[in-house]
C-alpha cells in the first residue's frame, strides 16, 4: 500500500510540476485542491503534500490563510535563474570535460544528434513538436554536464533548468540558426577537451536565449 501512495504520489508531483513548466497552469493562478482532486485523479492528502514539496521548490506559493498558487514570473526572477543557471552549469561543465570518458563523449554525440535533427525540423518551418525540441534541448544540456560527478550539483542544476523553461515556455519562440551554431560549437568544444572555449560559448548561449526571451515577454 505504502508503495502504490508513493507511486502516486510521484506521478502527480509531475504531472503538476509539468503542467506548471509548460503552461497548463499559468502563473499567479489559485491552486485549489477540489479542482485538483478531479484533474488529477489524487487525493487531498497526497495534493498537500505535492504543493508542499513543489512550494519547497519554488514552483508554488503556499500563503497561510489563502492556500497554494502557482509561483508569479517577472523579469527580476528570469535573470536571477539565468545567473544560477550560469554558475551551476558553466562549473558542472568544466568539470565534465576534464572527467568525461569515452561513454560521456558517446552519449554527448548522440544527444546533440538527436537535437540537431530536430532543430533542423524546425528551421525548415515544423514547429509542430517544440515540446520534444526543448525535452531535446534539455538532454543535450544534461549529456554536457554528465560526467561532473556530482548528483548534487545535477539535481540542483536540473530544478534551476526546470524554472529557466517555465519562462521560455511562456514565450516559446525559435532563435533560428543562431542557436544551432551555438549548439554546435559548444559540443566541438567540448569533445576537444577545451572547457575554456566550452564554458565561454555555453555562458553566451544562456545569455542570449535569456536576451531573447526577455525581448518577447
Amino acid at each position: 500500500m505504502a508503495k502504490h501512495q508513493n507511486t502516486v504520489g510521484t506521478s502527480t508531483y509531475e504531472k503538476i510540476k509539468r503542467d506548471i513548466i509548460y503552461g497548463a497552469l499559468a502563473p499567479g493562478v489559485k491552486l485549489k485542491l477540489d479542482t485538483l482532486k478531479h484533474r488529477y485523479a489524487a487525493s487531498v492528502s497526497t495534493l498537500r503534500e505535492t504543493l508542499n514539496r513543489l512550494a519547497s521548490e519554488g514552483f508554488v506559493a503556499a500563503e497561510e490563510q489563502r492556500g497554494f498558487f502557482v509561483t508569479p514570473v517577472s523579469r527580476e526572477d528570469m535573470i536571477e535563474i539565468t545567473n544560477l543557471r550560469i554558475l551551476l552549469e558553466c562549473h558542472a561543465l568544466a568539470i565534465s570535460v576534464q572527467n568525461g570518458d569515452t561513454d560521456w563523449e558517446g552519449n554527448l554525440v548522440a544527444a546533440h544528434h538527436k537535437l540537431h535533427l530536430m532543430e533542423k525540423r524546425m528551421l525548415a518551418g515544423d514547429d509542430s513538436e517544440k515540446e520534444t525540441w526543448k525535452r531535446y534541448d534539455w538532454e543535450f544540456h544534461q549529456a554536457l554536464i554528465q560526467a561532473c560527478n556530482s548528483r548534487n550539483l545535477l539535481s540542483l542544476h536540473a530544478t534551476i533548468y526546470d524554472k529557466y523553461l517555465r519562462y521560455q515556455m511562456l514565450v516559446l519562440t525559435y532563435r533560428g540558426e543562431e542557436a544551432v551554431k551555438e549548439h554546435k560549437n559548444i559540443f566541438e568544444a567540448a569533445l576537444e577537451r577545451d572547457s575554456a572555449s566550452a564554458v565561454k560559448q555555453l555562458e553566451d548561449h544562456i545569455r542570449r536565449g535569456v536576451e531573447h526571451t526577455l525581448a518577447v515577454m
